[in-house]
């Protein structure tokens, strides 16, 4: 059975943000719907992550629940977010090996793409 999700969170819109990525994340271990949980920032949704206030107060929360987060190098670089993430306390490293690891494991990891 899987117990782990890995959300894997592109997209630049701030009402898909908030919608999904952002308010699951913030209720899905205190409900106890996984037992772990991985929030991916990639693409896009970097530049939301640096540049709005309400965006970077939500992610402070969701780390406060227990849920891990990451940011692609590559992009975080591209974005020039390095400094803003990390001060966040969001792990920026190469996300495609987690990623590619969630996508191969049939027994502990489910994986959403937004």
């Amino acid at each position: 059975m899987k117990n782990n999700l890995l959300i894997v969170w592109t997209s630049g819109d701030v009402e898909v943000a908030k919608k999904f990525p952002l308010l699951y994340s913030s209720v899905m271990l205190d409900r106890k719907y996984w037992e772990k949980a991985h929030l991916m920032i990639w693409g896009p949704s970097i530049l939301l992550a640096k540049e709005n206030t309400q965006i970077r107060e939500k992610l402070v929360e969701i780390i406060k629940t227990g849920v891990e987060m990451s940011a692609c190098i590559v992009c975080v670089e591209d974005y020039e977010a390095k400094e803003e993430l990390e001060a966040l306390g969001i792990e920026v490293n190469h996300t495609g090996e987690l990623f590619t690891k969630a996508l191969k494991d049939d027994d502990e990891w489910a994986v959403v793409t937004i």
